[in-house]
Order: structure tokens, then sequence, then C-alpha cells
């Protein structure tokens, strides 16, 4: 990735990372938006594994220290999902925006298993419920809002013709 290509990421990265502390606490839902999941995802196609483990890990403790109860839950399941998000990106990865938001749908519900399974709050059909039907619905509105801020911020993360 060039120098520009890396700023216009890392201008996009941050974006997301605003509007994730800013507009999701006004939201309120109960299936909640993850932005933070959708700026690492939006990285990790871009780096390697190791770098977006990495990314993953700081994003997680980061939104883990809100929630000292389940400390480091987040960020063991950031830091999967990036990496495994970055070793698939070759695989799955286009400039299209159906498989951008099956991406990210899949990149929210697999964070949510693997944090619901972490953090050892829930059990029996709590477990059930949280992951087979509020990590779903919020995969989906993870989904809806990274197509949409893909669509919004196509001209910063299109690479420039010179």
């Amino acid at each position: 990735m060039t120098m520009a290509g890396t700023i216009r990421t890392a201008v996009a990265f941050a974006i997301l990372v605003l509007l994730h502390y800013s507009l999701r606490p006004l939201l309120g839902w109960r299936a909640e938006i993850d932005f933070l999941l959708i700026a690492l995802l939006l990285v990790a196609v871009r780096v390697r594994p190791g770098a977006a483990a990495v990314i993953g890990l700081a994003l997680g403790l980061a939104a883990d220290s809100l929630t000292p109860s389940a400390f480091g839950a987040g960020a063991l399941a950031m830091s999967m999902v990036g990496f495994g998000a970055s070793w698939l990106k070759a695989a799955f990865f286009a400039d299209n925006l159906a498989l951008n938001g099956f991406f990210f749908f899949a990149g929210r519900w697999a964070f949510a298993i693997i944090y619901v399974l972490a953090e050892h709050q829930q059990r029996g059909i709590e477990l059930a419920q949280e992951m087979f039907v509020w990590a779903p619905l919020s995969g989906a509105v993870t989904a809806i809002a990274g197509v949409i801020a893909l669509a919004v911020m196509r001209p910063l993360l299109e690479p420039q013709s010179t």
C-alpha cells in the first residue's frame, strides 16, 4: 500500500472509531452497530495477519477498558477476527458492497460468539439466545452500517489516479 493509501485508510479508521464512541451510545439499540469491528475489518484486509491481530488486540483492549467485568474478552475476540479476516482476504475480499456486507456480518457474528464464550458470564438459554438471536441481529445491523460507511467513504478509500 502506498503512503497516500495508508493515510486515507488511517483517516477512515479514525472516522469509524470516532463514530463508535460518539454515535453508537446515542442509538442505544440492543442489536448494536459495531463501528470498531468495521474499522478493524477495513484495516485487516489491507495488512498482514500479524499486524491485523495486533490492531485487533489494541482495539479490543480499548473497548475492554470500559467493561472491566469481562476484561480481555474483547481483546481476544478482536485479535482473532482481525487475524482471520486478514488471512481470508485473498479468498473473499473484493470491491463488491454485497460481499463486504457479508464480510461485516460474519466478522461481527464471529466476534460476538468468541466474546460471549470468553467472558463466561452467560449460561444455558441466555448464552444460546445471545449467540443465535442477538449476535446475528447485531451482525446484520453492523453489515448495513458498514456497507453505508463504505459507500460514503468510497472516494476516500479508492486509489487516486494520477
